[in-house]
């Protein structure tokens, strides 16, 4: 495996290597060890999954707070999305700043986003189902989101002309009106 690191301090792409041949191939996808020698020393408490039928489906920007802040690595496994990181670490000095890159079962590329960042991610293929390992299990009543297409952050989604988005995503907050949820660890 492979990594890189991006312009958001703590979120990284993760390159798994393929050895294939004319059957198809094999791949390690992830390696306990591996991950906390080389990308972040932690423990993933919970596998996520989910599917979205129609290209342009919306899912985020969400996150959770303390204590149930979550760190995700993330991984399309039929498909293709665009997935986006934004720093919500008020102290960071790229707050408020995404980051983007498109996953795809072709390319086997994940995302490492650590606890502090909104995630969320658009489908650019029928179909796509999206995988990603949590650091802390899902909290309800701590669960919060911010506006996916706010004009202050600017992502640069792949289409938006007619996205599908779930009425809670809707309706989420602009970053302006966000009160401080992370801090950059001292």
């Amino acid at each position: 495996m492979q990594f890189k690191d991006t312009k958001i301090n703590g979120v990284k792409i993760i390159s798994p290597v393929r050895r294939g041949d004319h059957r198809g191939y094999f791949s390690e996808v992830f390696k306990d060890n591996w991950f906390c020698e080389n990308v972040a020393d932690v423990r993933f408490v919970q596998d996520n999954e989910s599917l979205s039928i129609e290209p342009g489906t919306v899912r985020g920007l969400h996150f959770q707070l303390d204590p149930f802040a979550q760190g995700k690595l993330v991984r399309c496994i039929s498909g293709a999305l665009w997935d986006v990181a934004v720093d919500l670490r008020r102290e960071s000095p790229t707050y408020g700043k995404w980051f983007g890159c498109e996953l795809s079962a072709e390319n086997g590329t994940q995302l490492w986003l650590p606890a502090g960042m909104a995630h969320g991610f658009m489908t650019i293929a029928p179909g796509t189902i999206i995988f990603y390992k949590v650091t802390a299990p899902y909290s309800a009543e701590n669960d919060r989101g911010l506006r996916w297409d706010d004009p202050e952050i600017g992502i640069e989604w792949p289409n938006t002309a007619s996205p599908i988005l779930s009425e809670k995503d809707e309706k989420q907050p602009l970053l302006r009106d966000l009160p401080t949820y992370f801090h950059v660890a001292v």
